[in-house]
């Protein structure tokens, strides 16, 4: 094992964590040494749990998103700085007094964002399969309800939603072995397997938000690849107009925004929860 440096040596931490291979080394070195605060014997035990590629949030307890801080529980998704593009969307289309629902919540950084830094009085639900993740999403101040998707919200909230926004699960099945090798060694599958094409639950999301988004709300979704043009079609068939590609500075796709315009004399016709 090499010698892991003492705790004000952020030089040599940093070499340490760019020779494992760790792109962003520095400001990773510096985020340990203030976690381990002087004791070398817990800077010993940070370094190698990052090392072995555990997640540097789970190890300090937190991540840096929207220029907030949000908690990070062991075991829960961590927030990716990826995301904020479509939190920061997800702020300008919330009304000051309007709601919000944040699916797959996580460690509820999206839903913490509309509350905490932007809309306080809105009212904002969030949800989540994994009760770890919702006890973390409470933790951060978020109304959070364990369950799939819509089903375990409040149906008070139902036709009243002025933004509905989730980073749901969108890799395909068969990209899973793409992603970093550490990845699903600690993360879960669960939060990032999509289905075959990666759409399985992005198209469940887009045929359930009608019940919940009142006309003129917007529909946020992460995805990527040619998932945007996969949902063109179950888009306009659910009544959402004004559907927009987003993409980072890269030019790759990192998500869709679309408008609910539900169509006049038609009954809204919603999937049934099961």
């Amino acid at each position: 094992m090499a010698d892991v440096p003492m705790p004000n040596d952020l030089e040599a931490l940093a070499a340490l964590l760019s020779g494992a291979g760790f792109v962003a080394a520095d400001e990773e070195a510096d985020e340990l040494l203030a976690c381990a605060a002087g004791d070398v014997e817990l800077l010993d035990s940070l370094v190698w749990r990052r090392l072995t590629g555990e997640p540097l949030a789970w190890i300090t307890g937190n991540v840096s998103f929207c220029d907030m801080e949000v908690r990070v529980d062991p075991g829960v998704y961590v927030p990716r700085w990826q995301s904020e593009p479509l939190a920061r969307r997800a702020v300008e289309r919330l009304s000051s007094t309007g709601a919000a629902i944040d699916l797959c919540t996580g460690a509820g950084a999206i839903a913490k964002t509309l509350t905490t830094t932007a809309r306080p009085v809105a009212r904002v639900v969030a949800s989540d399969v994994d009760e770890h993740a919702v006890a973390c999403a409470a933790a951060n101040g978020v109304e959070a309800y364990c369950g799939d998707l819509f089903s375990p919200l409040p149906r008070m909230v139902e036709g009243l939603v002025d933004v509905v926004v989730g980073v749901v699960p969108y890799v395909p099945t068969p990209a899973l072995a793409l992603l970093p090798r550490d990845t699903l060694a600690f993360e879960s599958r669960l939060s990032y397997d999509g289905g075959r094409d990666g759409t399985e639950i992005l198209r469940r999301v887009v045929a359930e938000s009608p019940r919940f988004l009142r006309r003129g709300g917007a529909l946020l979704l992460e995805l990527g690849g040619e998932q945007a043009d996969a949902l063109a079609h179950d888009l306009a068939r659910r009544g959402y107009v004004g559907v927009t590609t987003l993409f980072d500075g890269d030019g790759d796709v990192r998500g869709i925004e679309a408008t609910f315009e539900e169509h006049r004399g038609r009954h809204r016709v919603y999937p049934r929860h099961p």
